[in-house]
C-alpha cells in the first residue's frame, strides 16, 4: 500500500486549526496586532501540544485494539500489555532526536521491524511521514520540558499543521500494517515456510 492512498478524515486538529486561524485572521482585521501577536503564540503551541496528543491517543489505542483482535477482551496478555508496555510508556516508545521509528519497530520484534523498514524504503511518503511525526514529538518534549510558558517555537500554525497532515499517514497506517504483518506471519507458520523478514530467534 502507498500511503498517499489512504483516506484522511478530519479530527480535532483539523477544527483547531481553523478555529486559531479564524481567530488571528480576525484579530488581524480589527487590527488587534498586540492581541493577535499575542494569540498567536500561544495558540501554535497548544496546537502543537495537540497534533502530539492526538497521535499518542491513535498509536496506543491501535495497539490495544490489535492486542485484543489476536487475543481476546480479557485475556491477560492484553492487560500485561496495556499495564506495562502502554500506560505512560508512550514516551519511551521512540527515539525522538532520530529521523527514523526503528527503535519502536523494534518493540514488536526484529522480524516486523525488517518488514517496516521495508515498507519505509518503498514509500517515500510513509517515510517523510515518519520524519514529520518524530518532530511533532521533538518540539512537544522541547517545550514541555524547557518552561512550556517562556519557551519558544519558531514554526508558524501552518508549518506544525503541515507537519501533523505529513505525519497522520504514518499513525492512520500503523494498524494496517500491524495486521498485515500478522496475517502474513499466520500464513507462514501454517504452511510451515520461512518468511523472508525471519530474524527473530
Amino acid at each position: 500500500m502507498k500511503g498517499g492512498l489512504l483516506k484522511m478524515e478530519n479530527t480535532v486538529i483539523d477544527r483547531l486549526h481553523t478555529e486559531f486561524s479564524d481567530l488571528i485572521q480576525f484579530l488581524s482585521d480589527e487590527n488587534q496586532i498586540t492581541l493577535q501577536n499575542l494569540a498567536d503564540k500561544h495558540l501554535r503551541k497548544t496546537l502543537l501540544l495537540a497534533c502530539a496528543s492526538y497521535f499518542e491517543r491513535c498509536l496506543t489505542d491501535s495497539i490495544l485494539e490489535f492486542t485484543v483482535e489476536v487475543t481476546s477482551e480479557q485475556h491477560v496478555i492484553k492487560w500485561l500489555i496495556e499495564r506495562k508496555a502502554v500506560r505512560r510508556q508512550y514516551h519511551s516508545w521512540f527515539n525522538w532526536d532520530s529521523r527514523n521509528a526503528n527503535q519502536f519497530f523494534a518493540m514488536f520484534g526484529n522480524n516486523f521491524k525488517a518488514y517496516m523498514q521495508a515498507q519505509v524504503s518503498d514509500d517515500r511518503g510513509l517515510e517523510d511521514s515518519i520524519t514529520a511525526f518524530l518532530e511533532i514529538g521533538r518540539e512537544r518534549n522541547r517545550l514541555v520540558h524547557n518552561d512550556f510558558g517562556d519557551a519558544p517555537l519558531e514554526k508558524t500554525s501552518r508549518e506544525i499543521y503541515d507537519l501533523y497532515r505529513s505525519a497522520k499517514l504514518f499513525v492512520n497506517s500503523f494498524p494496517k500494517f500491524l495486521n498485515e504483518y500478522s496475517e502474513q506471519n499466520h500464513e507462514v507458520r501454517s504452511t510451515g515456510t520461512r518468511s523472508s523478514f525471519d530474524r527473530d530467534p
